[in-house]
């Protein structure tokens, strides 16, 4: 998947091009994205995505905008396994704010992207003052020589499949409808760092994954699989060197141990002992066990750290053996 961060003053070739956020890529996501692909094989296009970096809500209200489910590299992996040949991320500043409906779709859509066909959810808007909506993109499609067309809103059980949805979902520890709203467990992956060796030193090694946010939208100790790449197995190919190791997660700020701490990820896998320092993981979460708690003593909360393992190793005995995990496609970025 080819990755631009630059839109260029007269574009090389044709594309199809859906636009959004795409926070999750959930289920509604995902049925933009079979549309897409399926219209730019018609008509020998490439599939293409539009996102903006950061979310506009982030850039104008900081501490009101919502909660991330993908950080940028975890939604372009998301993309590329969707099939999406490019993707091309819109830095939103002041600048890209004050663009006018009528200019995005000109210079941006028909001179630098040689869009010829457009998809677009029901609730889009775009442009200075979100004035640009479906029927301006209409109007506009005859002179700047593309197709548009509108995508409805897509349910679950009669629910709304949202990034809201996913997100109330996942504060109230409902993981299994969340999975349902995914079409998969949510996941967090990140860069495993060093911590302060806590838990190796009261019996449970973890590795830290490194957050890309401060504010993860869950919360609380968990069930969890873990994809991890074993290195040492040079005779496997590279999608048979993905496992995925079962193990107890925490994710929060540790009040037992920080009075003030900033959420970190930890994860403890059992029956796993090689050195994953450096290593990038995803962290599957499967099953919410309880909620973070802070403990009298480090004795009282290594003896609740058993059982909160004890109880994700029950988890996982009454489930079937989990399915294989495919590597993620590669992501192509220019020089």
């Amino acid at each position: 998947m080819y990755v631009s961060r630059s839109l260029s003053v007269q574009a090389e070739a044709p594309i199809a091009l859906t636009i959004g956020n795409f926070d999750g890529v959930h289920l509604g996501h995902q049925a933009m994205l079979a549309r897409l692909k399926e219209v730019a094989n018609q008509h020998d296009l490439i599939a293409c995505v539009m996102i903006f970096e950061p979310h506009p809500r982030e850039f104008f209200s900081p501490d009101q905008a919502p909660t991330r489910l993908t950080s940028l590299r975890e939604k372009l992996e998301l993309l590329a396994a969707a099939g999406v040949e490019r993707v091309q991320v819109c830095r939103f500043n002041f600048d890209f704010a004050r663009i006018s409906a009528e200019d995005f779709i000109v210079r941006i859509l028909q001179l630098g992207l040689a869009v010829k066909w457009i998809l677009v959810g029901d609730d889009f808007r775009f442009g200075a003052r979100r004035a640009g909506d479906f029927a301006m993109l209409e109007a506009f499609s005859g002179r700047c020589g593309f197709e548009v067309e509108e995508m409805p809103a897509y349910s679950v059980n009669g629910l709304r499949v949202s990034s809201t949805a996913v997100r109330e979902a996942l504060t109230i520890g409902d993981l299994d409808l969340v999975a349902q709203l995914l079409g998969r467990p949510y996941s967090i992956s990140g860069r495993v760092v060093n911590g302060d060796k806590l838990g190796r030193k009261i019996g449970f090694p973890t590795a830290n994954i490194q957050l890309q946010h401060n504010r993860p939208p869950l919360s609380g100790i968990f069930a969890v699989e873990t994809e991890v790449e074993i290195h040492d197995a040079a005779k496997l190919s590279s999608s048979q060197r993905m496992q995925a190791i079962p193990g107890v997660a925490s994710l929060g700020v540790r009040p037992t141990v920080h009075e003030f701490g900033k959420p970190i990820l930890e994860v403890h896998l059992f029956d796993f002992d090689q050195k994953i320092y450096g290593r990038h993981l995803r962290v599957h979460f499967l099953h919410k066990l309880r909620d973070e708690e802070k403990y009298s003593s480090l004795e009282m909360l290594t003896q609740q750290i058993a059982r909160d393992a004890e109880q994700a190793r029950n988890y996982f005995a009454s489930r079937l053996p989990p399915q294989t995990i495919e590597k993620q496609p590669s992501l192509r970025r220019p020089n």
